[in-house]
């Protein structure tokens, strides 16, 4: 299988200085308003540039066993401390629900038994972070499409937004909820999945237990981790800061296709 077009290989070559700006994501952000705001711009170039080059339903590679990385690292959020979190940690997530619901006909809760009963996928990937290191997993979970046709998607959604357990300190505005959200191109991917195993065992709570989304040929802020909810919407301007998500909120681009 060919390579997929290498998102971050366009911007060094094409647009060195959003690149240089883009490296600290998962950690840090520059305070340049200026820097921000190209990156915005380019944001929308990108999207459309490789929308048009890469089919819809191209797969990201997928490797073997023997490529799995040993020392897989975690970032952002590795152990929240959120009181509603901690509640379902102590039994193991025994009580967990995921719901969804939004703009859908049949809201649905759904346990880790329901998820585990959906039919599953398992992928190995390279999860690759915007600071520069890549690693790859083993990841099993619940494909996310059928799950949303399960809830029946009213006309006008447009958007899947991840809400999450976790909270974060922004590098410029304090604390907030991590959240994310992806267009309904890459929520119906056949490699988009609600992962609650990584390499054939539990998913770790450092790397999002015990439901994490893998939207594969995206960058790895957009990985939301700590699953709580899931909302169809027809936009996400009125959430948190209109931007789509945590970082996105605080001038990364939306769109973080690989």
């Amino acid at each position: 299988m060919s390579a997929p077009i290498n998102r971050r290989g366009w911007l060094q070559a094409g647009l060195a200085s959003a690149g240089a700006l883009a490296l600290g994501a998962c950690d840090k952000i520059t305070n340049s308003k200026q820097g921000v705001a190209f990156l915005q711009s380019a944001e929308g170039l990108t999207r459309r540039a490789q929308r048009l080059l890469v089919d819809r339903k191209a797969l990201a590679r997928e490797f073997s066993h023997a490529d799995i990385s040993s020392d897989f690292r975690p970032n952002g959020s590795i152990d929240p401390q959120d009181p509603d979190y901690l509640t379902l940690k102590k039994t193991g997530f025994a009580d967990y629900h995921l719901t969804i619901d939004g703009l859908v006909e049949r809201p649905l809760s759904l346990s880790l038994a329901d998820l585990r009963a959906q039919a599953a996928r398992t992928q190995i990937t390279r999860h690759d972070c915007v600071e520069g290191w890549s690693s790859i997993a083993k990841w099993t979970g619940a494909r996310l499409g059928p799950l949303i046709d399960q809830a029946g998607l009213k006309p006008q959604a447009r958007y899947i937004v991840f809400h999450c357990y976790d909270t974060l300190d922004g590098p410029m505005d304090g604390k907030g909820r991590y959240y994310e959200s992806i267009d309904l191109i890459d929520a119906y991917h056949p490699q988009t999945i609600l992962a609650y195993a990584m390499n054939d065992a539990a998913l770790p709570v450092a790397h999002g237990a015990p439901l994490r989304l893998r939207v594969e040929r995206q960058l790895g802020y957009k990985q939301a981790k700590y699953i709580r909810r899931i909302e169809a919407v027809a936009d996400y301007a009125h959430l948190h800061q209109g931007g789509g998500g945590f970082w996105e909120d605080r001038g990364y681009e939306w769109y973080a296709g690989i």
